[in-house]
């Protein structure tokens, strides 16, 4: 269609009325061209001399060929923008799409069997990507959501944004079988104190409890619970092992928190820059020093009490442009394609079938003895009474 609306703009340009050799628009042969400088007047003005004036038939031929050329050019720019790639736009957190994270790659191993183009957007962290769309509303752009966890789901899908997925997920292999109608896990992992080796020992906190009643100068960087999964994951990991009694912990132990980043590469950025010896990042994060530094410097404490399991997923959204793209983006999350990339990309476990094992650094990691859980109904429940419970105990 481009090349027959592109004739014919050449064929409209070519008749004797803009005095260009060729054929007019009825195949007649036309005469040497004119001066187009000089036949055709500046946008607004009649010409004032020459083969045509004011006072002849030109005018109307001109004002004639003038829409039949625009006619032509919309016709070109609309069959550009039907043959326009399919656009898939994902709101995703920030470490997903960094350079060294797993969105590059599974941008690019997508595109390629879609014939589309994945737009990501990136957040500094999942609680974010809820707090986006929710201010957003139905006017969201978001075809996906890459990255809120479990803990979020039910507050999600409160919102009307989201429909259901209706992919089939026979592969998963996510701890307690855990599935939803909106929404498909991606990967999973538990919450840590990572610690450098240089600085502290691996016995220096075996509990949670120890970790926040034992007094010390040792800082820890952890993330903001009303921006990031992380810092909402050690909200619900201290009033799991607390209970009532969370609001104490805080306050015990605000002293050795350095400072609240908005997202976790903010956090960890700052740890391994030296900033402070600790980080609230997860068990799996020692893997990527291991593998891509081959250093073993970096630690996570395993904590008596157990560690608090974040489940990571992702939904389409009601008003996704185009849903069956959408939903084929969702099928190849939870495949070999992108589940291969999580382990070393994403540094975590794969929620689904993978073609090969897990590196073996992942055998040497720490192995929580219990897994800490609230439902995702509890969380929404209570999120904004216990986050304001955090904010008082560490404002004083």
């Amino acid at each position: 269609m481009q090349k027959v609306a592109r004739q014919a703009l050449w064929r409209i340009c070519s008749g004797p009325l803009y005095g260009v050799p060729g054929f007019g628009l009825r195949g007649e042969r036309v005469a040497n061209p004119l001066n187009l400088i000089r036949v055709m007047p500046a946008e607004g003005e009649e010409p004032r001399h020459g083969p045509f004036n004011s006072s002849g038939s030109h005018n109307g031929r001109t004002n004639r060929m003038r829409r039949l050329i625009a006619a032509a050019l919309t016709l070109i720019a609309l069959t550009s923008f039907a043959q326009a790639k399919d656009t898939l736009t994902i709101y995703t957190y920030d470490g997903f799409t960094s350079d060294w994270g797993t969105g590059p790659k599974v941008k690019a191993a997508f595109e390629k069997q879609c014939d589309c183009t994945i737009d990501f957007v990136a957040l500094p962290d999942g609680v974010a990507l809820l707090n986006r769309l929710k201010l957003e509303g139905a006017a969201t752009k978001a075809d996906i959501v890459l990255g809120i966890d479990t803990n979020l789901t039910a507050e999600a899908e409160a919102t009307g944004l989201f429909a259901p997925h209706e992919v089939t997920a026979s592969s998963l292999t996510v701890p307690g079988d855990w599935s939803d109608k909106s929404f498909l896990p991606f990967d999973w992992g538990y919450f840590a104190v990572v610690f450098d080796s240089e600085k502290l020992k691996p016995d220096q906190f075996q509990s949670l409890k120890e970790f926040i009643e034992k007094p010390g100068p040792e800082k820890i960087v952890i993330e903001d619970p009303r921006t990031a999964t992380p810092g909402l994951g050690l909200l619900l990991w201290i009033k799991a092992v607390y209970g009532d009694q969370a609001k104490d912990a805080w306050e015990k132990l605000k002293p050795r928190i350095l400072t609240v980043t908005p997202g976790w590469s903010e956090a960890y950025g700052l740890f391994t820059k030296g900033e402070a010896p600790m980080v609230l990042s997860y068990t799996t994060s020692p893997a990527y020093h291991m593998i891509a530094e081959n250093t073993k410097r970096y630690q996570a404490f395993a904590f008596a009490e157990g560690h608090y399991m974040q489940i990571e997923v992702a939904g389409m959204t009601r008003n996704a442009k185009n849903k069956e793209l959408a939903r084929r983006f969702l099928a190849f999350m939870i495949s070999p394609g992108f589940q291969d990339l999580v382990p070393e990309t994403n540094w975590m476990y794969p929620a689904g079938a993978t073609s090969k094992p897990l590196p073996a650094a992942f055998d040497t990691l720490v192995k929580p003895v219990k897994s800490l859980i609230f439902s995702s109904e509890e969380v929404a429940r209570n999120r904004k009474a216990w986050t304001e419970e955090w904010l008082t105990a560490t404002s004083r």
